[in-house]
């Protein structure tokens, strides 16, 4: 699998990162095989989050062995500076590793939420400059991510950001004239760039709000994927979305959705990249035009 740079982090990441949110109800069996597998493809990096239900418990137990071999990511939802100081702490102690390669404020997708977390972020860098995690970025979901991402690249000496790239947000000039803005200042900058929904292919019909999905109620069971959003079926529109983000000019990676099943099948797709050119990638902007964004979240 294709290796790239993770800007001034200097890490050679896989251009897949391995995204924990899959194992949010696994078992820690589950999760082992899970991680393998992604070993096996050459994965060096794994994102990780409270947030993602039993994802820091049940992979936590197989790092200690692989820590060798991973960047490890986590992040945080909380505001208060001594409340991000302490769930630090517990993902460390979840993951078995004194020192994390990379924290995030999870979730900042707005400039009010960014007003809001400012406390948690200077509490993240003051983390790294303690040798505590080596790097410190940002991650959002949501239409406003852009432009909250460059206020937050003007306040604070970031060193990753993580936001969404998927062709139907590409045919939004609102979304990607930002998101284009933001990926020249982070070349600028140096700092890493990670991709999230490249896989996305629309909302799930049922509007079920996202709670329900998790809990995976009989009301979602018309789902076929464990993801919040319905992912690509095919490996053509996997290899549509994936291949799209990879050929982003400034994208380093992108996190693997929230579907233990897909894995396989999505490992494949980035180990069969080629770089898309101009048409292609205009082609599968028209192609996703017409989908309903996955956006906002369901709640």
């Amino acid at each position: 699998m294709e290796q790239r740079r993770l800007g001034r982090t200097g890490h050679e990441s896989s251009v897949a990162i391995l995204g924990g949110a899959a194992c949010w109800s696994a078992t820690v069996e589950e999760a082992g095989s899970w991680l393998r597998l992604a070993l096996d493809h050459g994965v060096n990096h794994l994102d990780i989050a409270p947030q993602y239900g039993a994802a820091e418990s049940v992979v936590g137990p197989h790092l200690e062995e692989h820590r060798d071999k991973l960047f490890l990511a986590g992040k945080t939802l909380r505001a208060n500076p001594d409340g991000v100081s302490d769930q630090f702490d517990t993902t460390r102690r979840l993951l078995h590793a004194e020192v994390l390669d990379l924290y995030q404020a999870h979730a900042v997708t707005s400039l009010a939420e960014l007003d809001r977390r400012s406390g948690a972020l200077e509490r993240i860098l003051q983390l790294r400059d303690a040798g505590r995690t080596r790097f410190a970025g940002i991650t959002g979901h949501d239409l406003e991510v852009p432009h909250a991402h460059l206020e937050a690249l003007r306040r604070f000496d970031l060193d990753t950001v993580m936001f969404p790239v998927y062709p139907a947000l590409w045919a939004r000039p609102e979304y990607r004239e930002p998101a284009e803005e933001l990926l020249r200042v982070c070349a600028e900058r140096d700092v890493g760039v990670m991709a999230i929904k490249a896989a996305a292919r629309r909302p799930w019909a049922d509007g079920r709000p996202l709670a329900d999905a998790v809990a995976g109620s009989e009301a979602t069971s018309s789902r076929w994927a464990d993801s919040w959003y319905e992912p690509q079926g095919s490996d053509a529109g996997l290899d549509m979305g994936i291949h799209f983000a990879l050929s982003t000019p400034g994208v380093h990676g992108f996190c693997t959705p929230g579907d233990m099943a897909l894995l396989p099948r999505v490992l494949a797709s980035a180990e069969r990249y080629t770089p898309l050119g101009d048409e292609a990638r205009a082609a599968a902007v028209d192609a996703m035009a017409p989908e309903d964004l996955i956006f906002p979240m369901p709640r």
